[in-house]
C-alpha cells in the first residue's frame, strides 16, 4: 500500500469522526429533554420511605466556614495559575478573557467596569460572598446557567476553599470569615 492509498484511509477515519462530532452537538441542540416533576409510580420499598434512605446515602461535606478556617492562602495562588490565563488580580489590572479580580469578594456580581458579563450573570444579582463563590469555582456553569465562563470547575473542597483565601487577601481581607459549622 502506498501513501497515497493510507491518506485516503486516513481522511476517511476524520472525516467520519468529524460527522459523528457534528451530529452529536446537532442533537445536543435540537433535543431538551423533560423530566416529570413526580415519579410515575411509586416502588414499594417496606417500612423506609425513600426519603430517608436518600438523606442517609448523602454524606454532607465540611462547610466553607470550616474549609476556609485551615485555607491557606499562599495554596490558593498557586491554585489561582488555573485562572491566570483568563483573569488578572493586580489593583487596577486590565480584564482578559475574563474580568481583573481584585477585591471580588463582597463585590456585586457582573459589574466590574469594563467588562462585557453574561446577562445570567448580571440577572443573578447579589455579591461575591464566601458561599457564593465557593458554589461558582465548583461548578460554574451549575451555579449560574448561561454563564460565559468556560471553565468546568475546581472539584476539590480544600483548592477552592485555598483559592478564596487568596482572593480574600486581596483588598478585601477586613471582610470576616463565616463561622464554622
Amino acid at each position: 500500500m502506498n501513501t497515497f492509498e493510507f491518506n485516503k484511509i486516513a481522511a476517511a477515519v476524520l472525516a467520519g469522526v468529524l460527522i459523528i462530532m457534528v451530529i452529536n452537538e446537532v442533537a445536543t441542540l435540537a433535543v431538551h429533554p423533560t423530566y416529570p416533576e413526580e415519579t410515575a409510580y411509586a416502588i414499594d420499598t417496606g417500612d423506609v420511605a425513600s426519603s430517608e434512605v436518600a438523606s442517609n446515602d448523602v454524606v454532607a461535606g465540611p462547610s466553607i466556614g470550616e474549609l476556609l478556617a485551615s485555607a491557606d492562602p499562599a495554596k490558593g495562588e498557586a491554585v489561582f495559575k488555573k485562572c491566570a490565563a483568563c483573569h488578572t488580580v493586580e489593583q487596577g489590572g486590565p480584564n482578559k478573557i475574563g474580568p481583573n479580580l481584585y477585591g471580588v469578594l463582597n463585590s456585586p456580581k457582573g459589574a466590574h467596569d469594563g467588562f462585557s458579563y453574561s446577562d445570567a450573570l448580571v440577572e443573578k444579582g447579589g455579591d461575591w460572598g464566601y458561599n457564593d463563590l465557593d458554589l461558582f469555582l465548583a461548578k460554574p456553569r451549575d451555579f449560574i446557567k448561561g454563564t460565559k465562563m468556560s471553565f468546568a470547575g475546581i472539584k476539590k473542597d480544600e483548592d477552592r476553599a485555598d483559592l478564596i483565601a487568596y482572593l480574600r487577601t486581596l483588598g478585601k481581607s477586613d471582610v470576616p470569615l463565616p463561622p464554622a459549622e
